[in-house]
């Protein structure tokens, strides 16, 4: 008996409106399903919980910019994302879902992630215009700051401390990873 070899094409392709009625927590890529499970690890989660207090702080005076935790980020109809930590600037970013491009996202790897962060959302932001893609590794505490010019991201550098800056456009923003980790 010989293996038939699976193909893209034979798997069920998935679109929004399948999505909203899963229970879950799921993203899909290009109509490929991904669940979000297991939720992650304890440090995974303070360095969230430090990025997003830190943009806080940052960007307060800004009324343009907001700062959020995961919320389904819908990029087309068979396509939503759930970043760890996004910055959105412009008006209108209330609703059920974000249809709005984010300027700046933060990823935190873990063992379940990884491929996908550094593979196919890496892919995905860059071909969508995220500005800023920042892979933030919790095991080695440090972070890769990708920065979009000309239609490619281009590394800007690894920090395990020091500072970035970051024109988000509405303002600038100064980011010192230190402040991130412990």
């Amino acid at each position: 008996m010989s293996a038939v070899a699976l193909r893209v094409e034979d798997l069920p392709h998935y679109i929004y409106d399948d999505y909203a009625r899963w229970e879950g927590k799921w993203e899909i890529l290009e109509g490929i399903p991904y669940a979000m499970t297991p939720a992650p690890v304890v440090k995974h989660q303070l360095i969230c919980s430090q990025i997003v207090q830190y943009l806080g702080e940052l960007l307060k005076k800004c009324r343009r910019c907001k700062v959020l935790l995961p919320v389904d980020w819908q990029i087309a109809e068979d396509t939503v994302v759930q970043p760890d930590v996004l910055v959105v600037c412009g008006e209108n970013i209330g609703g059920v879902k974000l249809e709005k491009t984010p300027v700046l996202i933060f990823e935190v790897l873990s063992p379940s992630t990884t491929r996908k962060d550094r593979g196919i959302k890496y892919r995905l932001y860059e071909e969508v215009g995220v500005k800023y893609y920042c892979i933030v590794d919790p095991d080695t505490d440090s972070a890769e700051i990708y920065v979009l010019q000309e239609e490619k991201y281009r590394e800007a550098k690894e920090f395990d401390e020091g500072c970035i800056f970051f024109d988000l456009g509405p303002c600038q923003i100064q980011f010192d990873f230190k402040e991130i980790f412990e």
